[in-house]
């Protein structure tokens, strides 16, 4: 750069001769003394400035403020080298034309050099930006400095736009893109509309997944606000941009009515509504917070990240990181009593449908029995507030899990009518995307593996909510609790999941192997309804539901048992776990939970499958053993 510089101050010098004379003879011995001068100072200038300590490759704009002062510094050594030499021929116009032109060059040089260096090697994946605001020139120019991708184009909305130049690429409508994909090989699709909404991006996403390119996206504005994210990260479509429901803005004093300044539990605090449960806690600064988990690592998981929140945000209130289980009531009791807690989240339950299924004992003890003995704990302990956090499967259950979950909504019912000073509420709601168990992590998965992607039924449906979302109206619903109430979030729309899987292939670049595409990418399997599955889910039982201050909050009135029959109920149950009856303990929810409507009698479907087994190992000699069934509770 150095050997470059001196060419060009030394063509710049030329050049002034030249043009403020009209003429190209120039006797460059006769001056080749201030040439000399004017070449060496230049050059001292630069180097002293820094100019050749800058990365070509990674030059920018500040690069120009150097530039500028080295060539004013050359063009003031030149007028003194003429005063000095007695040159007549340096006048100020001549001076002002070497500084002009000197500047042109030295600059020019550098960026001809710099495009050289990143068009010189090989071609980046051609992308396109959706969003030619200031999110997408700025992601653009942070694509310049690497070379895995190349920009060929900007698509946006705005007519006004289109056919217009940013930086030299164009701007163009979305109809466009189909022809970007099949002229320039277009491989993803970057999304740069940070302040959009989520019903815009479920827009934009619907028109761009239908050309096959992977979809990509730039942190939100409020990130990128709070310096947690940059516009060059990008990343995976948020799933929940496919559902395009913006959520309603919270009520502040229904967040700060249970929690501000009191001390506050959540049981299963590890798990996936439970720790984002403490994580919106935490940041409305309640006096004390315990976290209850019987997971010892799920607990230090939550903690650690807790206390780091807490430092980043400047928060300052006490963490208690317990291990218990909510089925030992004097664990819990003993609690509630030291700590003083005032308002319980009643997170921790069993709640994968197939694994319940087959586990029947244990997911009643830690379902129903868990929240009974929870429950009973924080009548004794004398606790404001006490919110369970259900399921739609309570609803007309078709197995065990939604029926536990019915039994101890119904729990809750029965002690508010014995009557307390605890309020007692429960707030059902559907599926959360990214909770462990969902649908979507494990679709990712499937397609990050290259398929297939495993869907139980084309007509499966299910309602989605973020985790976030759920867990603030669950905040803001047990501040409206009187006690026995059921309220149910609006889950807007229920969800294909077929079409979701579907739609989660394209957004990947990906297409979807079926009878139409023979050779696409991915192909989705059909595996059929799990045991007790249901192909929809509902959230009311009954109709008699009503409206509350929030509007994406009903609450929902449904019978309920008078204490004295469920607490007989609660007995036959305990009486059948003793005895590891799980027959017994399924008649007893049959009877409590009228709407539970068993899709299969799961207990003959194990015990036969295990005696056949048995019998196909057992020695052709050896008379195999009776099938042995369970007790019946006699």
């Amino acid at each position: 750069m150095m050997a470059a510089d001196a060419l060009v101050v030394a063509f710049a010098l030329w050049a002034s001769y030249a043009l403020k004379n009209d003429t190209l003879e120039h006797d460059l011995l006769k001056d080749s003394l201030l040439y000399l001068c004017v070449v060496a100072t230049s050059i001292t200038v630069f180097a002293a400035m820094g100019l050749y300590r800058s990365i070509i490759r990674y030059i920018g704009p500040r690069a120009l403020n150097t530039i500028v002062a080295g060539t004013v510094a050359s063009a003031v050594a030149l007028q003194l080298a003429g005063w000095a030499l007695g040159n007549a021929q340096i006048t100020p116009s001549l001076v002002a034309i070497y500084g002009l032109l000197s500047l042109l060059l030295v600059g020019a040089s550098r960026y001809v050099a710099k495009w050289v260096l990143l068009r010189g090697g090989q071609a980046g994946a051609a992308v396109v930006i959706y969003g030619a605001g200031d999110a997408g020139m700025r992601l653009a120019r942070a694509l310049e400095l690497g070379s895995e991708m190349q920009v060929v184009a900007f698509l946006d909305d705005k007519k006004s736009l289109h056919g217009s130049l940013i930086d030299g690429i164009p701007v163009l409508s979305i109809a466009e893109l189909p022809r970007l994909v099949l002229e320039h090989s277009v491989s993803r699709v970057l999304l740069a509309v940070p302040s959009a909404s989520r019903r815009r991006r479920a827009e934009i996403i619907r028109k761009v997944e239908t050309s096959n390119v992977q979809v990509l996206t730039i942190p939100n504005l409020a990130e990128i606000a709070s310096g947690k994210a940059k516009v060059s990260e990008l990343r995976e479509v948020d799933i929940s941009d496919l559902l395009g429901r913006d959520p309603v803005p919270p009520h502040v004093d229904l967040l700060d009515s249970c929690i501000r300044g009191k001390t506050v539990m959540v049981t299963g605090a590890g798990g996936s509504i439970g720790s984002e449960l403490c994580r919106q806690i935490v940041q409305l600064e309640p006096k004390r917070l315990l976290l209850f988990e019987m997971s010892e690592f799920a607990l230090y998981q939550i903690e650690r990240e807790l206390r780091e929140l807490m430092a980043e945000a400047g928060i300052t209130l006490e963490l208690c990181a317990l291990l218990g289980n909510v089925q030992h009531r004097y664990r819990v009791r003993e609690v509630l009593q030291t700590y003083g807690v005032q308002t319980v989240y009643h997170a921790a339950a069993y709640k994968h449908v197939p694994i319940v299924e087959q586990n029947v004992v244990e997911g009643v003890h830690n379902n129903v029995i868990g929240t009974w003995y929870s429950a009973e704990a924080a009548i004794e302990a004398g606790v404001e507030t006490f919110v369970l956090i259900s399921t739609d499967k309570a609803v007309n259950p078709t197995n065990v899990m939604g029926a536990t979950k019915r039994m101890a909504e119904m729990v809750l019912q029965g002690l508010h009518n014995r009557g307390t000073t605890t309020r007692f509420c429960m707030v059902r709601f559907g599926n959360v995307l990214e909770s462990s168990g969902s649908v979507v992590p494990l679709f990712r998965e499937q397609i990050r593996r290259g398929g297939p992607v495993t869907v139980t039924h084309p007509d499966v449906i299910r309602y989605f909510m973020t985790i976030p979302e759920a867990s603030q109206l669950v905040l803001q619903a047990g501040a409206m609790a009187e006690g026995g109430d059921v309220f149910v979030l609006d889950m807007g729309k229920p969800v294909r999941i077929a079409d979701l899987a579907r739609r989660m292939v394209h957004l990947s670049g990906l297409t979807v192997r079926d009878e139409d595409d023979t050779e696409g990418d991915i192909e989705i399997c059909y595996t059929g309804l799990r045991p007790a599955e249901k192909l929809f889910e509902e959230l009311l039982i009954g109709s008699n539901v009503s409206g509350t201050e929030h509007p994406s909050i009903l609450r929902a009135v449904e019978h309920s048992w008078a204490w004295h029959d469920m607490q007989s109920s609660l007995q036959e149950i305990l009486m059948a776990m003793g005895q590891f009856d799980v027959q017994a303990a399924r008649d007893v929810l049959g009877r409590c939970v009228r709407e539970y409507k068993p899709a299969a009698d799961l207990v003959d479907l194990v015990w036969s499958r295990r005696e056949r087994v048995k019998a196909e190992q057992a020695p052709s000699n050896v008379t195999p053993f009776p099938p042995r069934r369970p007790a019946t509770g006699k």
